[in-house]
């Protein structure tokens, strides 16, 4: 059994951070209080802080404390202290309680003023599952996902940064973070040195399937539209942008976010999605418009996520990168163990992706499931300089 993660905490004032180099035994603000004494297994959330410190507040407002991040240009707010305690006996049991009895927080944390319509964040909580370091809860715009690739690769080098995972031993240069997400459990591989992160962080998903291909869906305005839907830890539409007469390269924003989200409202009235473990994973998150580009090669496949409330990802997307090397691989267009590199149509950031073992399940109808292994990297020329070190950052 792994040891509970600890929660190192920060007494400063500020409730968002922004370190260029965090480390727990040199805090780059302020002291450290109850650094690897405060137990996330106990309550992750138990801090005391100095009110004389704190901004301006109304009486009884609550305090959270976070740290900002981002995965290729992606955000992801990671709670450090003060959200008060979830209930529940399993992470998705604490997602119902907190969208139940806590939304308000996810609200100030995610939207203006404090945040945007783009936002992300993540909650850590506890685990039911003895393998895990942690749980975590994402947070949106419009609710709570089941699983998010960007902010896996973020936290990984965050729980090893801030001291909340021990550092691997002395000659082992990557440190595994098991993170149990809504969809299941996901471990990080964060490449270190002397326990800080240096260089590449991976992940390895939940297993990833094709649901359906060639399905012709009728979206208003649009006609009749051919999509594939594929699981990722999360489930997405998939179609080629040119159906819309759109690049996903070149064309407006607003149009790209206009047809994906046709899409997305489409499927949801038109398909019933079913999960083969879970009805509480079986939704659609959203839809990723692409090039088209499925067949392997060694150059960039682009594409654009647009989810939740018509959220735009920054990043290539992890979850939805995984889904799409389900896909390929169903259709015969990858081969286990090759690697793809997938593009942010909107910031030019990458991730490469490739399937490591394949299997068949029964689910109604038969698919092809894959454990896909996900690393993201900053540029061509950076290799597999990932996100997590250059661009997974404070």
């Amino acid at each position: 059994m792994p040891r509970p993660l600890p929660l190192s905490t920060n007494s400063g004032s500020s409730c968002f951070r922004s370190h260029a180099s965090p480390n727990p035994s040199t805090p780059p603000h302020g002291r450290w209080v109850g650094s690897w004494v405060c137990w996330l297994a106990a309550s992750p959330m138990e801090v005391l802080r100095d009110s004389s410190q704190l901004p301006p507040h109304a009486s009884g407002t609550p305090v959270l404390s976070v740290v900002d991040m981002h995965t290729g240009g992606e955000p992801l707010r990671i709670v450090l202290a003060g959200w008060p305690e979830v209930g529940g006996p399993t992470v998705l049991a604490k997602r119902r309680y907190v969208r139940e009895h806590q939304d308000p927080l996810r609200r100030r944390l995610m939207l203006e003023p404090r945040g945007h319509r783009d936002m992300y964040g993540a909650l850590l909580v506890r685990s039911e599952l003895p393998d895990a370091h942690a749980g975590v809860l994402f947070l949106h715009n419009e609710g709570y996902s089941s699983m998010c690739g960007h902010g896996v690769l973020a936290l990984g080098r965050f729980a090893l940064d801030y001291g909340l995972v021990p550092p691997p031993p002395p000659g082992v240069r990557e440190a595994q973070v098991r993170l149990h997400c809504p969809c299941g459990l996901v471990t990080a591989f964060v490449e270190c040195e002397r326990g800080r992160s240096r260089g590449p962080v991976r992940f390895h998903s939940v297993p990833a399937f094709a649901l359906a291909t060639d399905l012709v869906v009728h979206v208003p305005g649009k006609g009749d539209i051919v999509v594939d839907i594929g699981y990722g830890g999360a489930f997405y539409a998939f179609v080629n942008a040119e159906r819309f007469g759109l690049d996903v390269c070149s064309s407006k924003t607003r149009d790209l976010v206009d047809a994906a989200t046709a899409v997305t409202e489409a499927v949801k009235a038109q398909v019933k999605i079913h999960h083969p473990e879970s009805e509480e994973l079986a939704f659609l998150y959203g839809t990723i418009l692409t090039d088209g580009k499925d067949a392997f090669s060694a150059e960039p496949t682009t594409n654009v996520c647009v989810f939740a409330d018509a959220q735009v990802d920054r990043s290539p997307t992890g979850s939805g990168v995984t889904a799409r090397i389900a896909l390929q691989y169903h259709k015969g267009l990858i081969q286990l163990n090759q690697t793809r590199t997938f593009k942010s149509s909107a910031t030019g950031s990458l991730f490469t992706g490739k399937p490591v073992k394949a299997y068949h399940w029964c689910c109604s109808h038969r698919c092809s499931r894959l454990d896909p292994t996900l690393v993201s990297q900053t540029s061509p020329a950076d290799l597999l300089i990932v996100l997590g070190w250059k661009n997974a950052s404070l």
